[in-house]
């Protein structure tokens, strides 16, 4: 990420897709434990039987090897059943490749040791650096780009799973009422969302919980409404902000094309702060100085810009 210049209470089930619905907007036992053996994590998760972590151990007395080198050298394991389990164990969750719970997109969440990831952790260290701070209530901040096709929903997405791993209990809003998707990448239904709850139909229950990412929250979207501008241009946006602002660590919105619908700049004006995406060998430089221009015209704080080449 590199710095813009300044020129430039007890709820409901959300719908579910599948049968499995997400539980909603408030605290569960996270998964697993610090303190769980590596062996259990993987007996509990299916990868290993029993008997065989049985018999890992009895050779691990006798030879004084470590666990997981035992398992592979016995072909009982894989490395990425050991990453796994550690991961589990330092409460770094992700998902095995094999679990459909989540949209592969979510990248993150299932392949944290990639390149891609890599990246977004970067990212999320320079934000942590820069710009949240929980005594100055800065914890919101819209992810934005001019057009479409930028990446802003993908990014959101990943950028909201990996504070979450960091153990902040971290919002996704789904603030893009033309064209949502993070319904779609976390496999929620969008029947109820943000749309219903500025219309005043619906309330918190609105917000899912992501059972395998114990620390985030996802409102998606919600029914298309005809009148997205309308909806937060009204004093009922700003003040649901704040209150979700105080009750997460971190918040961030997934936002519409910039150039093409004036709710962006409202959304951001209500969160405080903005990211601009650029695609790499996509985006226009003159849209982009119009989008910070517009930015610095409603006082919202550019944090910075990236240049999405995912």
């Amino acid at each position: 990420m590199k710095p813009v210049s300044t020129s430039f209470s007890t709820l409901k089930r959300n719908q579910a897709t599948n049968s499995a619905d997400p539980l909603v907007y408030g605290k569960t036992p996270p998964i697993g434990s610090g303190g769980s053996a590596i062996g259990t994590i993987l007996i509990e998760s299916g990868r290993l039987s029993a008997e065989n972590a049985e018999r890992i151990s009895r050779l691990q007395s006798d030879q004084g090897k470590r666990f997981g080198d035992l398992a592979i050298e016995l072909g009982l394991l894989t490395d990425d059943d050991i990453r796994f389990a550690l991961s589990r164990q330092f409460d770094d969750l992700y998902l095995p490749a094999d679990d459909t719970s989540l949209n592969h997109q979510v990248v993150a969440a299932y392949k944290p040791f990639s390149p891609v990831v890599e990246k977004l952790r970067a990212l999320r260290s320079q934000l942590m650096l820069r710009w949240f701070n929980a005594e100055t209530h800065h914890n919101a901040l819209a992810i934005m780009s001019s057009s479409v096709g930028e990446g802003r929903s993908f990014i959101a997405a990943n950028l909201a799973v990996v504070f979450s791993q960091l153990g902040e209990r971290t919002l996704l809003i789904d603030a893009d009422l033309r064209t949502p998707s993070q319904h779609e990448l976390f496999k929620l239904g969008n029947t109820i969302g943000l749309s219903g709850m500025l219309a005043g139909r619906i309330g918190t229950e609105a917000i899912a919980r992501i059972p395998t990412l114990p620390e985030l929250y996802v409102l998606p979207a919600g029914a298309v409404p005809p009148n997205p501008q309308e909806l937060f241009g009204r004093a009922g946006f700003a003040e649901l902000l704040k209150s979700l602002i105080r009750d997460f660590d971190i918040v961030i919105l997934d936002t519409p094309a910039a150039n093409e619908y004036a709710e962006a700049q409202m959304i951001a004006a209500g969160s405080g702060s903005a990211l601009i995406l650029a695609r790499k060998n996509q985006s226009s430089v003159s849209e982009m100085i119009k989008l910070t221009r517009s930015l610095q015209q409603t006082r919202t704080a550019l944090v910075g810009s990236v240049l999405n080449d995912f």
